[in-house]
């Protein structure tokens, strides 16, 4: 291996190194999605903070939108809050906490504090931008495109076409057999002794 130092141009090259091949392709997706975000940054120069303290925010400004509409709309718009706090409700539940009552927590604390987020290790609502923990504007917007785009997809689906396997076709005629046919067992009600022609069997002999 070979390293240069001393260039006029500054570069760096990040050595990774792992137990399994499992656990060096889990490393360098993980270095390229930070590689990614990091860029995404420095290109918009936006940030949001992170904990939930986005969804919360969007939830409860969404609510008070809802409140100005009426009928299916005002319906739709009050869902969509809803489903919007899924993510801080996950993540506390994730996290060990009760789910509801961080929720409410959140909520109270965004009164005053729109970056007020859970921290996942303390299970305090903290101010998460002063704390560093924050994600890409980007990265939130394309997330939230995204699920918003698969759930109109599902409602726009009117019916859904089951396949289900059909039995098989019996052929024509074989409506079943009919009674003291299976087995043989006992044809016409039995045979009885000396058929004609036969001249009788003697007793013993069945």
């Amino acid at each position: 291996m070979t390293f240069v130092s001393g260039t006029k141009n500054h570069a760096v090259t990040l050595l990774l190194r792992g137990g399994t091949s499992q656990v060096l392709n889990g490393l360098e997706r993980a270095l390229d999605d930070a590689l990614h975000a990091v860029a995404d940054v420095i290109e918009d120069k936006k940030l949001v903070a992170g904990g939930g303290a986005p969804e919360i925010e969007l939830s409860l400004r969404l609510r008070e939108y809802a409140a100005t509409l009426k009928g299916r709309e005002q319906l739709a718009v009050t869902k969509f809050a809803e489903a919007l706090e899924i993510v801080p409700k996950t993540l506390a539940e994730n996290a060990g906490f009760d789910a509801i009552d961080k929720l409410v927590e959140m909520k109270n604390k965004h009164e005053t504090n729109k970056n007020a987020g859970l921290n996942a290790y303390t299970g305090e609502v903290m101010d998460m931008y002063s704390l560093g923990v924050v994600e890409p504007l980007r990265v939130k917007i394309q997330a939230i495109l995204s699920a918003t785009d698969a759930a109109s997809l599902i409602l726009r689906i009117d019916d859904v076409l089951a396949s289900t396997k059909k039995p098989p076709e019996r052929a024509p005629g074989a409506g079943g057999m009919p009674p003291g046919m299976c087995g043989m067992g006992g044809m016409g009600g039995g045979m009885p002794m000396g058929m004609p022609g036969m001249g009788g069997m003697p007793p013993g002999m069945f």
